[in-house]
C-alpha cells in the first residue's frame, strides 16, 4: 500500500485526483505496474490509476485477463475499474479507504455481487485508511480555497 500512497502523491503532485494503485505478481511479490490518475494529463476520463496498471501489465503479457495479480489501490474502486477488475479476473484487490459515496465494491452497486458479474475479485479493505482519506480531503479543501 505504501507503494500506491507513493503514487497518489505524485498524482496530488500533479494536480490530478490524489489515488495511487499498484499491481503486484503475488508469485514474486514485485511490483508489476504502478500509477496514479491522469485523467487531466491524458484528456481522458478513463484514465484512473486502476485503469492504468490493469492496462499496463496486460500489454506486458499480452493478454486480456490477468488471474492472480493483487491490485492495491488507495481507494475503493468506482464502477468502471470494478468492472475493468473482473474483466481482467484481478485476483484480489485491497484498497485503503472506503468511498460511500463513489465506490463500488462495498457500496454504491456492490458490483463483485451483481448477477452480471462473471468474476468477484477477494476484497480486503486495508490499511493506510486514514492517510489515504486525508490526501483526498487535502486535495479538494486546497480545490476549494482556489475557487
Amino acid at each position: 500500500m505504501a507503494a500506491a500512497m507513493e503514487e497518489a502523491k505524485r498524482a496530488y503532485a500533479r494536480d490530478e485526483v490524489p489515488i495511487g494503485a499498484v499491481l503486484v505478481d503475488p508469485a514474486t511479490g514485485k511490483i508489476a505496474a504502478r500509477a496514479g490518475n491522469e485523467t487531466i494529463a491524458r484528456h481522458d476520463p478513463t484514465a484512473h490509476a486502476e485503469i492504468l496498471v490493469i492496462r499496463e501489465v496486460c500489454e506486458q503479457q499480452s493478454a486480456q485477463r490477468i488471474p492472480g495479480y493483487d491490485l492495491y489501490v488507495t481507494l475503493e474502486p468506482c464502477a468502471m475499474c470494478a468492472a475493468a477488475i473482473s474483466f481482467a479476473r484481478i485476483r484480489r484487490v485491497i484498497f485503503a479507504a472506503c468511498d460511500p459515496k463513489g465506490g463500488a465494491i462495498l457500496h454504491g452497486p456492490k458490483f463483485f455481487e451483481q448477477p452480471t458479474c462473471h468474476h468477484r475479485a477477494q476484497i480486503l479493505p486495508g490499511p493506510r485508511a486514514e492517510d489515504a482519506s486525508q490526501i483526498l480531503k487535502d486535495f479538494f479543501k486546497q480545490k476549494r480555497i482556489k475557487e
